[in-house]
């Protein structure tokens, strides 16, 4: 069961480890685009190549979906990403239970969003986590974990895609220790949970008060979606890519307001901040595409002394 392109490498590598899928469960098609056509989710297109059946319910509570899973058989389900909650009546039907594979070191990051909290929260380290599932948010006992760094220029993209294939080993891993009954579930830490909630475009408004790492990591893990975003003259401005300035440059910054141009080049646009300053090096204005700063200047006037909102 999973849907977007994170689960797309654990279901590879389930097929290329023989295992037998009775079937791939993902959400329905959606209409996307402006001609909104219909588009298929990752993991069913994939699935698909290899002749697997693919069921899209519209509701995973409605009692025929849940017979139908019956009628299948499994002895297990795995779970990545599939985007609903399952309920009780789902998780008792397989004999060995039902897997997740959490995108992040359980039990921090409980949640939709582990990869971009994690980087909006400065964390140097993350990783993956293989659970067995109850009917609570990801408090499942855990089964394996796989950790990795953080790298300080590292956007939520990036990560992601390097996450989606350590899933997909440890996924394996995780089912050899289970057929071999070498891995032990260790419960949860309740006592350490923290929680990473669905993302919402609001979410990505740039506070210039806050300090440069915070405003870099805020741009970093909301790359691509939804975007940070400031306001300049009048207009949205969603910013991709930014730096902490730890040099002179834009010397005498910190007397100026926070959201203050202190000063563009094709190097970027030195912004002040509270107790520091960014250097912003993509971005993309309303109605327009993404472009480095060098581009961005050659057809916009932004001078120093303007403020960011």
């Amino acid at each position: 069961m999973g849907t977007p392109e994170f689960a797309v490498p654990p279901l590879k590598a389930l097929i290329e480890a023989g295992e037998d899928i009775a079937a791939v469960i993902t959400r329905p098609d959606k209409a996307k685009g402006r001609g909104k056509k219909l588009t298929p989710p990752p993991v069913k297109e994939h699935a698909l190549q290899y002749s697997i059946p693919v069921l899209q319910p519209e509701k995973i509570r409605d009692e025929a979906f849940i017979n139908t899973i019956k009628r299948l058989c499994p002895d297990l389900i795995v779970v990545i990403a599939y985007g609903k909650i399952l309920p009780k009546a789902i998780l008792d039907i397989p004999p060995y239970g039902c897997i997740n594979v959490h995108a992040s070191l359980l039990p921090k990051y409980r949640g939709a969003a582990p990869i971009n909290r994690a980087i909006i929260n400065g964390e140097k380290e993350t990783g993956i986590t293989t659970m067995l599932m109850d009917e609570g948010m990801d408090k499942g006992d855990m089964l394996l974990t796989g950790k990795v760094e953080i790298r300080d220029d590292e956007t939520a993209a990036d990560l992601h895609d390097k996450l989606k294939h350590i899933g997909a080993a440890l996924l394996i891993q995780t089912m050899k220790g289970l057929k071999t009954e070498t891995i032990k579930p260790i419960p949860q830490d309740n006592s350490q949970a923290s929680y990473a909630p669905m993302l919402k475009k609001e979410d990505g408004r740039i506070d210039w008060t806050m300090k440069p790492d915070a405003i870099r990591n805020l741009i970093r893990g909301l790359n691509p979606w939804p975007g940070a975003y400031t306001k300049w003259e009048g207009k949205q401005i969603k910013i991709f890519r930014a730096e902490v300035v730890t040099s002179e440059f834009g010397v005498g910054s910190l007397e100026k307001e926070p959201g203050t141009v202190i000063d563009v080049s094709a190097e970027g646009i030195c912004v002040a901040t509270g107790k520091g300053k960014v250097l912003i090096t993509e971005l993309q204005p309303e109605n327009r595409n993404k472009m480095s700063v060098s581009e961005f200047i050659k057809g916009y006037r932004i001078c120093k002394g303007q403020i960011f909102d």
